[in-house]
């Protein structure tokens, strides 16, 4: 469990609220020596009000991040918010939400003020522009200024709000908003020597076929706190609260173009340990990339062509020298999306057409038909599970999307003694050129040759699926991952 500390300009200024033992004076923080027992773990809450550059906030701010201590706001926080072109910069993109909340009828007049505290504010009509502001400038306590020019909102101002300058009813807020943004700060002793480390698990409450089910999420954070890990689930709406947890495990499908890679990169940026990592959402998100790595390194998998889209005039010629049927990829699908049977070459043509619309680059390999494809569940370098997913009946892929209800297939799962050697050896092959987090590996075995199809960051774990063999130890074995790296992590700091 990590120490927490409280900094404000004078400890009379908590008297509204329960008192803390984790306040202290910002005389006394400045004061100490990074000998005095304040490790690296440390998380500090700056609620100082005198912020600016070279301010005695600011230098809370400053010298916490260089004892190593994760503090809110950051010194880059506060420099952004000491510009306003910085402000303007980060908060880029804000215009059309500003105009949909004037369509309805929550912003009215010509100057609307907004205190924000932990990205939350009164009115709730306001509270998505709240979390925005929030998400780019974390900061505590935030003060907004919209203003209403020729029938465009625009913020004209975003500064941090002291927090001597909260009436009765603001501070009632405040200290509700501070214990869901932080419980730890109100839980009991003995509470807080139960658990280590804290954890967040990124899910999407929306997501249609998520990498776990609700199931398996309560088994994550049960075996993770039986290991002293607090699991939490959090959304990419609580990327501001980062700097609260040691560690990121992302249950949401990723894509380069989503929120679960930028909230990669922020959490790596602080320091937490994430599975599964930026690098290898990048590598493993892109079938050209993958196609292009595994030929590179010899790694067996189906022969295949790149199709360019610059270079369409000469798709004629390749597809009168090419046997049927094939199938036809985008660089980024999932789920069997964006996948495309291609029966001869007018189709060839046809369908190209249709998805280079959206990709400058497609993959065409060959058509592998079996009955299911393995999926090798690998963990740090090693295997985890093993499950066989077989197609949909009637279809040649695991997932059928033609009709409005998305249909899968069956599986089985197995104990990695019972997998065929070469395909486990042929899984691992592939990760090492990946990385060290977790990995599905998608293959399919033809007689004695067994090629690589996919290798999936952030594969499904369902219960009653992938744990079928494992059952808890499956979840055990992957907090018990977290715990190793997050112990490593805290000594490197300490």
């Amino acid at each position: 469990m990590h120490a927490l500390r409280i900094v404000v300009d004078k400890l009379s200024d908590w008297s509204p609220y329960y008192p803390s033992d984790d306040l202290i004076a910002a005389e006394d923080y400045l004061s100490q020596s990074p000998l005095d027992g304040e490790s690296g773990t440390t998380r500090v809450l700056n609620l100082c009000g005198d912020l600016e550059y070279l301010g005695r906030g600011y230098y809370v701010s400053l010298l916490a991040q260089a004892r190593g201590q994760r503090v809110l706001p950051t010194v880059e926080t506060l420099n952004q918010l000491a510009r306003k072109p910085l402000i303007d910069l980060e908060l880029e993109g804000l215009e059309p939400l500003l105009n949909t909340l004037a369509r309805q009828g929550a912003l009215a007049g010509d100057v609307l003020r907004l205190r924000i505290m932990f990205g939350e504010c009164e009115p709730p009509a306001l509270a998505r522009l709240a979390r925005r502001l929030f998400e780019r400038l974390p900061c505590p306590l935030l003060e907004a200024q919209l203003t209403s020019r020729q029938g465009q909102w625009r913020l004209t101002r975003l500064r941090p709000l002291r927090l001597t300058a909260l009436n009765g009813d603001e501070q009632d807020r405040f200290a509700a908003a501070l214990n869901r943004h932080s419980r730890r700060i109100w839980r009991t002793p003995r509470a807080r020597r139960r658990y280590r480390f804290d954890l967040a698990m990124l899910v999407d409450p929306q997501e249609t076929l998520p990498p776990s089910n609700r199931g398996a999420l309560k088994r994550f954070i049960r075996a993770g706190r039986r290991l002293g890990i607090d699991v939490s689930l959090i959304t990419h709406r609580d990327r501001g609260r980062l700097a609260e947890f040691d560690g990121l495990f992302i249950r949401e499908t990723t894509a380069l173009d989503h929120p679960s890679y930028q909230l990669a990169r922020r959490a790596e940026h602080e320091g937490l340990v994430v599975i599964d990592d930026s690098r290898s959402i990048l590598r493993c998100t892109n079938k050209v990339y993958l196609h292009t790595l595994l030929e590179a390194k010899g790694i067996p998998a189906p022969q295949g062509h790149l199709l360019q889209r610059s270079g369409r005039h000469r798709l004629a010629e390749l597809a009168s020298t090419l046997s049927y049927p094939r199938v036809l990829k985008v660089p980024d699908g999932a789920f069997s999306r964006g996948i495309v049977k291609i029966d001869g070459p007018e189709a060839l043509q046809r369908e190209a057409a249709r998805l280079f619309e959206s990709s400058a680059l497609l993959l065409l390999q060959e058509w592998l038909p079996t009955d299911f494809d393995w999926r090798i569940g690998v963990l740090d370098g090693r295997p985890l599970f093993a499950s066989r997913y077989y197609m949909a009946r009637g279809h040649w892929q695991i997932y059928d999307h033609s009709a409005a209800k998305v249909r899968s297939g069956g599986f089985s799962t197995h104990a990695i003694e019972e997998v065929p050697a070469a395909v486990v050896r042929t899984a691992l092959k592939a990760t090492r050129l990946i990385g060290d987090g977790l990995y599905g590996v998608d293959l399919k075995q033809i007689g004695e040759r067994v090629v690589v199809i996919e290798i999936n960051d952030n594969p499904n774990i369902d219960a009653g699926i992938e744990d079928r063999v494992l059952g808890d130890r499956l979840y055990e074995t992957l907090m018990g991952v977290f715990l190793a790296r997050m112990e490593t992590q805290r000594r490197r700091l300490g």
